[in-house]
C-alpha cells in the first residue's frame, strides 16, 4: 500500500524554538539544551516535499551536509510512490529534512545492504519503515529535529499502522540513535554503498516510540533531567492536531 499523500504543501505544524549558533550537523542533531538558555524565539515550518522545487531544495541540503561529511548523495527519483519527506523551514529557508519509505514489493533502501535482517522482521509480520536522507543545517534547534521525528511517527504508526523503525547509520552516530531515542543494534558494519561508508542497522519499534512520547513529549523543562530526545517531541494533545491535520490533507 503506497502511503497517502498530504494535499499541499500547507504547513503540517509550525513551532517556535530559541535561535542559537550551532555546528554544523549531518545525520545527528547537537546535543546542546535548548530549554536552558534565553535566545530570541524563531518560526519553523514542518511540510510535506511535494513539488520540485521544495525537493530540490531538500536535496540541495542533504548535498551540502553530506559532503562536509566527505559522503555522496544521489538525487531522489522525482516521485517515490513508498515515501514522502518531510522538510522544516524558517524565513524561506530549509533546514531540515528527512525521507520516510516504506516497505513494498520494491523493499527499502537498507535492503541493499541489511537484507537478510529486513527479511527476519518481515517473517515475523513486522511492517518496516526506513528514515533516511535525514539533514539538519547548522544553527538549527533540536526540536527541528524532534518534530520530523515525531510527524513520521504519526504518519506511519498512528495513520498507516507501521509497527518497526529501521535505519542504517554510520557506527560513529549510532550511540546517539540508541541513547535519545531508544533505537537497538539489529545489523553488523558492512558497507552502504549509497553513501559509500561503513553502515550499521539499527532498530526501534514503534511502541516503545509511543511510550516515550506519552511520558515525556512536550515537557521541555524536563530536558535537562531526561537526556533523551523525547522531551523535545510534542504534547499528547498537539499529536492529536497534528494526527487531524495530516488526515485532512490527504487526497
Amino acid at each position: 500500500m503506497s502511503p497517502a499523500i498530504f494535499r499541499d504543501e500547507s504547513t503540517i505544524v509550525s513551532f517556535q524554538s530559541p535561535n542559537r549558533a550551532r555546528d554544523p550537523a549531518v545525520l545527528i542533531p547537537q546535543e546542546a539544551d535548548d530549554a536552558d538558555s534565553p535566545f530570541d524565539l524563531q518560526e519553523f515550518n514542518i511540510r510535506m516535499a511535494n513539488s520540485q522545487g521544495r525537493r530540490e531544495a531538500a536535496t540541495m541540503l542533504l548535498k551540502k551536509m553530506y559532503s562536509w561529511r566527505g559522503y555522496s548523495v544521489e538525487s531522489p527519483p522525482a516521485a517515490q510512490p513508498n515515501a514522502i519527506t518531510l522538510t522544516a523551514d524558517t524565513a524561506g529557508k530549509t533546514v531540515g529534512t528527512m525521507t520516510l519509505c516504506f516497505d513494498g514489493e520494491d523493499g527499502l533502501p537498507a535492503d541493499a545492504t541489511f537484507k537478510p535482517e529486513l527479511d527476519s522482521l518481515r517473517a515475523q509480520s513486522r511492517r518496516l519503515c526506513e528514515p533516511s536522507r535525514l539533514a539538519i543545517d547548522k544553527d538549527t534547534p533540536k526540536r527541528v529535529f524532534a518534530a520530523l521525528m515525531h510527524i513520521s511517527y504519526i504518519y506511519s504508526h498512528k495513520m498507516h499502522l507501521y509497527t518497526d523503525y529501521v535505519i542504517e547509520v554510520n557506527p560513529r552516530h549510532a550511540v546517539f540513535y540508541k541513547r535519545m531515542l531508544g533505537f537497538e543494534d539489529f545489523g553488523p558494519e558492512r558497507l552502504c554503498a549509497r553513501v559509500d561508508a561503513p553502515a550499521v542497522l539499527l532498530r526501534l519499534e514503534c511502541q516503545h516510540m509511543a511510550d516515550q512520547i506519552n511520558k515525556f513529549g512536550g515537557l521541555f523543562e524536563n530536558a535537562s533531567k531526561e537526556r533523551s530526545f523525547y522531551p523535545f517531541f510534542f504534547s499528547s494533545r498537539d499529536e492529536i492536531g497534528i494526527h487531524h491535520r495530516l488526515k485532512t490533507g490527504q487526497r
